[in-house]
């Protein structure tokens, strides 16, 4: 009798799972390939390339990158301890800062990103200003509206951070059109993370920029990771800077760590384009060495080995070592100097902590230049639960 049974199909083969690539490294390029660069890792200089920076201005750098490093320090201490609600480090990256704003002229505009708070500071913004931004309290600019750390300051021509990532890039391009229409020889220096060149409002800007050329300088802070991305899987370029050349502007490569190099590069690049030359894209290299904001963790996507190497090459370490070759500083003077910026930082948290929150009536006179009756009525039963009456002074007749 034929066996009416059939054999049990064999399940198919299912190809193996890929294995995930291993982490790649932060940095897609060695170290100092395509750098400009002046000063080295030790903070010599080589023949021929000292930019022969005035002492008044190669202290002021100084001095202006140790307060933002204590500024920082201290703020992220609050922060753990409750007293402001979030921060978002600079630590490796003063150099990228400072010394691009300092090649600015006063009447030129800012537009920076996350980590561009000294940017503020060094235009006027004072110490306390902005710990009462930090807190949120009632002398803070934006009455608590605004996320910590992102600081506004008009008078020092400092346009308010965003945390869209890219969106000033635009920001920035269409207010150096305005300036160029309005016939003022303002440039304006608008700031980047290298997450945001994956980001449409860099593409944006930077074509809109170099079509019409805008009298702007675009400057990207690589410090190798978007939050928890690594720089090598944010682009597969050489290079950040050479995306420049793909919308038609010049670009250029500099250690973002070298202060003396920042300057020289973004200075170069201001006059360009207060010239009517157009706008340049820079790429400082620098690095992150905390996290992106006091929210992250980076050793869970990040290894220990490669923030030691980075802290080799600290933009601050390195600046005084040539300050000190040049015996422009000594190691009295550093001493003073960090117990006078502890003290300043020290007094400014004090006088910040001692103002109280916003008052209630800021939900609508910061809203409305006239306030309606409606919201007057609606506020007036809000403070009578309070125990509190409306302070009928406080409203715009």
């Amino acid at each position: 009798m034929a066996n009416t049974r059939q054999k049990a199909k064999k399940a198919p083969t299912r190809p193996a799972k890929p294995k995930p690539p291993a982490t790649a490294p932060a940095t897609t390029v060695p170290a100092g390939a395509g750098l400009v660069r002046v000063l080295e890792d030790d903070g010599t200089v080589a023949k021929g390339k000292d930019p022969a920076l005035p002492v008044d201005t190669l202290r002021t750098l100084y001095e202006q990158m140790v307060q933002v490093r204590e500024f920082d320090r201290r703020m992220l201490m609050l922060q753990r301890q409750g007293r402001i609600g979030f921060y978002g480090p600079i630590l490796g990256q003063e150099a990228a800062t400072v010394g691009s704003v300092a090649a600015l002229q006063a009447r030129d505009w800012i537009f920076p990103a996350l980590r561009e708070g000294a940017a503020a500071m060094m235009r006027g913004l004072s110490l306390t200003e902005a710990i009462n931004q930090l807190i949120g309290n009632g002398a803070d600019r934006c009455k608590g509206r605004q996320m910590p750390c992102h600081y506004t300051f008009k008078e020092g021509n400092y346009y308010g951070m965003s945390s869209v990532i890219g969106t000033q890039l635009s920001h920035a391009v269409g207010a150096a059109m305005a300036a160029r229409i309005r016939g003022d020889d303002v440039v304006v220096l608008g700031y980047l993370g290298d997450g945001a060149t994956s980001a449409n409002d860099f593409h944006c800007g930077m074509n809109f920029a170099a079509v019409y050329r805008s009298p702007c300088v675009l400057f990207c802070q690589n410090n190798q990771w978007a939050i928890s991305v690594p720089i090598s899987k944010q682009s597969a370029s050489e290079t950040l800077a050479q995306k420049g050349k793909a919308y038609g502007m010049p670009f250029v490569r500099v250690d973002g760590n070298d202060v003396l190099a920042v300057y020289q590069v973004t200075r170069d690049a201001v006059a360009r384009a207060r010239a009517g030359d157009g706008p340049t894209f820079i790429e400082a290299v620098t690095y992150r060495r905390l996290g992106h904001s006091s929210s992250d963790d980076p050793t869970r996507y990040r290894d220990e080995a490669e923030v030691k190497a980075w802290e080799k090459k600290d933009p601050v370490d390195r600046f005084r070592a040539y300050l000190t070759k040049r015996g422009l500083w000594t190691e009295a003077q550093e001493v003073a100097f960090k117990e006078q910026i502890a003290q300043r930082v020290n007094d400014a948290i004090a006088a910040a902590e001692k103002n109280g929150p916003p008052a209630d009536e800021t939900l609508v006179t910061d809203v409305y230049a006239q306030v309606p009756q409606q919201l007057k009525d609606q506020l007036a039963d809000v403070l009578a639960l309070e125990g509190r009456g409306v302070n009928q002074g406080a409203f715009p007749l």
